[in-house]
């Protein structure tokens, strides 16, 4: 079971080297992490766009582009196009955004004919190593869906699941969260949680376990849970997926752990047929070199798996 991200990468190092396609890949930022990722033994990488955009980047920061695969597509769209193309035909594992619109990115991810469609709904999950937690914390979903439905959830939580198995953690521990911990029919978020509680124990949602609705400090602190009279429920403060409500909560609770917690974080769009890597420019290059190595294990699953 990792509890790190170190733990994650040595993970790595007992399976094959992956390779990620990048999108547009004239960015210093990201050229950067995929300089690390090679150098760490996390993966290789195939650069998509603007030779003449790359070169100077590459120069600066020390890069020998005679140990990439460079791919000349001048025209934005058209080299996001060809870098999931080539995951798409099994050329590369995992696909990542460069100097590209994050509409742009998904387009070219949700193409019919050259993209990543599995047939399932996408989400989104950020996998979070915080100081004083023994374990990594999955926190979903923060950026992708608006307002999830009761089916959305459902199928975040199956996305979650394939990470964190993905991740080494069998049948994780998911609390749906809330404002508090007991049904309240004028709370749609508390009677959502207790919906996916019986799915779960029903066998429609499998692999983890469901306890919802759980507050947020019954799903994280053990000592809330003793205090509060709650030591009977499935989840007492050891959950290791956090399911949000909605994206407001959902983000406001990742921008808390990112910018007041001492921690790492990755994270991935999942959903998708390979790991697709959607980093923000504000993301620091330790949380594009973390989304590498989680994309990195979870293709290796998917392999496997199929």
């Amino acid at each position: 079971m990792s509890k790190s991200f170190d733990d994650l990468l040595n993970r790595l190092s007992q399976v094959e080297k992956k390779k990620v396609s990048v999108a547009v890949a004239q960015d210093d930022e990201v050229l950067l992490a995929v300089k690390a990722a090679k150098e760490r033994g996390i993966a290789d990488s195939i650069l998509v766009g603007d030779v003449d955009l790359i070169k100077p980047i590459a120069n600066e920061i020390g890069m020998n582009l005679d140990d990439y695969e460079v791919v000349d597509v001048k025209d934005k769209i058209e080299a996001a196009r060809e870098a999931v193309k080539l995951v798409h035909d099994g050329k590369a594992d995992m696909y990542m955004k460069g100097l590209i619109d994050t509409k742009d990115f998904l387009r070219s991810v949700l193409d019919k004919e050259v993209g990543l469609r599995s047939g399932r709904p996408l989400s989104h999950v950020c996998v979070h190593e915080i100081e004083g937690v023994d374990h990594l914390l999955f926190v979903t979903d923060v950026a992708f869906v608006p307002y999830p439905s009761l089916e959305d959830k459902a199928n975040i939580i199956k996305n979650t699941v394939e990470i964190c198995n993905a991740c080494g953690i069998d049948n994780p521990k998911v609390a749906p969260l809330a404002a508090v911990e007991v049904v309240n029919p004028k709370m749609p978020e508390t009677v959502e949680a207790d919906e996916l509680r019986q799915m779960n124990e029903r066998g429609e949602i499998t692999g983890c376990i469901v306890d919802g609705p759980l507050s947020l400090d019954l799903a994280t602190c053990p000592e809330a849970a003793q205090h509060k009279g709650a030591t009977g429920r499935k989840i007492v403060g050891d959950a290791d997926v956090l399911l949000c409500p909605d994206i407001q909560a959902g983000n406001i609770l990742y921008k808390c752990l990112v910018h007041f917690v001492k921690g790492k974080n990755g994270n991935l769009i999942t959903g998708t047929a390979a790991p697709v890597i959607l980093t923000s420019r504000s993301d620091s290059f330790e949380v594009k070199v973390n989304s590498l190595a989680l994309g990195a294990l979870v293709a290796d699953s998917l392999k496997k798996n199929k």
